[in-house]
């Protein structure tokens, strides 16, 4: 990896985590979860930082798709909230999606008790 590589490397790892704090505040803030329980668990934001990837587990898990709706609902404020706070040349584009890998775990253990 070579210094360029390696500073929009650092770039990228910055920015995210920059997001995941802001984005987190911002969800408190904005929406009404009402039961429901919104993390975010990961940032994955795209090489040339216009696009941003946000993971979010819910619990109950069942209440997934009801949080995305409300978080959906609401992007443009959460969008144009990001756009005031963050001072970056430019602001990636932000799109939520639920979070599989804990669900994936859970899936295997249950096969794996299984086969005992």
């Amino acid at each position: 990896m070579n210094n360029e590589e390696r500073t929009n490397n650092n770039r990228i790892k910055k920015v995210n985590k920059l997001l995941k704090q802001e984005i987190s505040q911002l969800l408190l803030r904005e929406i009404d979860f009402n039961d429901i329980l919104v993390t975010v668990t990961s940032v994955e934001t795209s090489p040339d930082l216009r696009q941003a990837k946000i993971k979010i587990t819910v619990i109950p898990t069942e209440k997934g798709e009801q949080a995305l709706t409300n978080i959906k609902r609401e992007i443009f404020v959460i969008q144009q909230e990001l756009n005031k706070k963050l001072s970056l040349r430019v602001v990636p584009k932000i799109r939520f999606e639920i979070d599989q890998t804990e669900l994936k775990a859970q899936r295997i253990e249950e096969i794996l008790e299984k086969i005992k």
